[in-house]
């Protein structure tokens, strides 16, 4: 249940669904990798045919950007649920609990994947995380053998996009876990270390706009939504 937007494609299912099919994929041993989508990501896709193609190899392509949201409805798809990275992280994250799955988290600056494992022990009692690992440590040797020694279900990175993406590609047929995420910035905001949109803001999809008010030099970035928008509309 894919759609494509400009050559990259993005699933249409929702939290559930999605999270559902991948304790299926834990269950039955099936690799998966997550990747987050947004407009961003699908226009640097046009003049980087290894990106497209890095994206396209993702399992589950989440729709995390209302730019894609607003393309499936003008194109008469069926994408009406953002599924952002940090949220769907977060369902894992839960669903973890119930299901007796344990966790690694690997990335983010020296001291940020504990905070976020004592902040995740806090909002989800009885979580597994086994394990982390900060994204300066640079012995590949020593960053595999202590993931596969932990042997978790799930992984989370924290190591920006796209790298995060090439190093999961890279290792994770080395690697015990099953489930794959690059999380980008996503133990930071766990962590407290950066602020989260408010609700509000999260519930209308309107995060870009409160990033934009907090950090107006983002404002050529956000130009790239109405670019995208029509050019999905006239492929």
């Amino acid at each position: 249940m894919k759609e494509k937007f400009l050559g990259v494609e993005v699933c249409s299912q929702t939290y559930a669904e999605i999270t559902s099919s991948l304790f299926d994929d834990i269950e039955k041993k099936n690799k998966a990798f997550i990747v987050a989508i947004n407009p961003e990501k699908i226009m640097k896709a046009q003049d980087d045919a290894k990106l497209k193609e890095l994206l396209n190899r993702a399992n589950y392509q989440i729709p995390d950007g209302m730019g894609v949201i607003v393309a499936s409805i003008l194109k008469k798809g069926k994408i009406r649920e953002r599924v952002t990275g940090i949220d769907m992280m977060l369902t894992l994250c839960r669903e973890s609990v119930h299901k007796g799955k344990k966790v690694f988290l690997y990335g983010a600056k020296p001291g940020v994947a504990d905070e976020a494992k004592e902040k995740l022990e806090e909002m989800y009692p009885g979580i597994q995380i086994v394990g982390t690992i900060d994204g300066y440590v640079k012995d590949e040797q020593y960053i595999k053998s202590t993931i596969n020694e932990a042997n978790p279900d799930i992984i989370f990175v924290a190591l920006g996009s796209p790298a995060q993406e090439y190093w999961i590609l890279n290792h994770m047929n080395e690697l015990a876990p099953m489930v794959y995420q690059g999380v980008g910035g996503s133990f930071d905001v766990i962590s407290g270390k950066i602020k989260r949109a408010p609700q509000a803001f999260q519930k209308l999809g309107l995060e870009w706009f409160y990033r934009l008010m907090k950090e107006p030099w983002r404002w050529k970035r956000q130009l790239l939504l109405p670019k995208f928008i029509i050019k999905a509309m006239r492929e």
